[in-house]
């Protein structure tokens, strides 16, 4: 379970760790939470190099962040505040990930669900079997982790590219916005299946969100996500992944898309389910 606890276990959590410039000046003057606290102490004794942006840093979840902080804040000789949260009994998938979660003080509301991508399977005549969606022409099976033997030669060298096109229309013209992100998440599905990483992908509307938050930001997206898909191929060579990050299963079809022809994708913002036709 070594891959759990390093670096690629933040990544598949919907942590973007490619290189940033985490200053203090960056944290606010009064963190809202004791981890953000802790946080800002660590990065003004000089230890963020390896940290996400503050603002990255706070879409994670209590559990995340701990994780994020640990090693770095034991370095320093910062005590992280209690023993590292527990995930909660029951309902803890409902709970996105992606959105702030304050410790001490009431979780910020859910971000609001990003547009899908359009279907190109009708699901009216389908049934969610488990990690199986059964249709009338074809069943899709649930992809997990694959370990490295079980992929095509070549797929994790360095010449194998995410290949994203960056966006070069208009940003307030929603219709080709969506247009845009939707073929770049069907082609950043497709890939993540390609080296193994079915089992980690991120939600569309973390998609959608995290394409907003760094185009707000200056920050290419697709130059972004090249960088992730580089170090997830560079960690995968290396270190042992589970097969699946989350025991949870998506509970019907109500928020499942047609990514291409051969894949279905579900998701409850927090967790994502890629089902592979056979």
């Amino acid at each position: 379970m070594r891959g759990l606890c390093g670096w690629m276990s933040l990544v598949l959590a919907g942590v973007v760790l490619a290189p940033l410039a985490v200053r203090a000046a960056d944290c606010p003057v009064q963190p809202q939470t004791a981890y953000e606290r802790v946080y800002c102490q660590v990065v003004e004794k000089g230890g963020g190099r390896r940290l996400p942006s503050f603002d990255d840093f706070r879409r994670n979840s209590p559990q995340v962040q701990a994780l994020l902080l640990k090693r770095q804040a034991a370095r320093l000789g910062i005590e992280l505040p209690d023993a590292m949260p527990e995930p909660s009994s029951g309902s803890r998938q409902e709970v996105p990930a992606a959105a702030p979660a304050p410790i001490h003080s009431l979780p910020a509301p859910e971000p609001e669900q990003a547009p899908a991508p359009g279907s190109a399977v009708a699901f009216r005549e389908c049934r969610l079997a488990g990690e199986t969606i059964e249709c009338p022409r074809r069943q899709y099976h649930l992809a997990t982790n694959l370990p490295n033997r079980a992929l095509a030669e070549g797929v994790l060298d360095d010449d194998n590219r995410l290949g994203l096109q960056s966006y070069q229309g208009d940003p307030n013209n929603e219709t080709e916005l969506r247009r845009y992100l939707a073929r770049a998440y069907d082609r950043y599905i497709r890939k993540m299946l390609e080296i193994g990483l079915g089992g980690a992908t991120m939600s569309f509307t973390r998609f959608y969100h995290g394409f907003q938050r760094h185009e707000a930001s200056g920050v290419d997206y697709a130059q972004r996500l090249e960088a992730t898909f580089h170090l997830l191929k560079q960690d995968k060579k290396t270190r042992p992944v589970p097969s699946r990050l989350t025991g949870h299963l998506p509970r019907n079809l109500q928020h499942c898309e047609g990514v291409g022809q051969n894949v279905i994708v579900c998701d409850n913002v927090a967790s994502n389910w890629v089902f592979v036709g056979e």
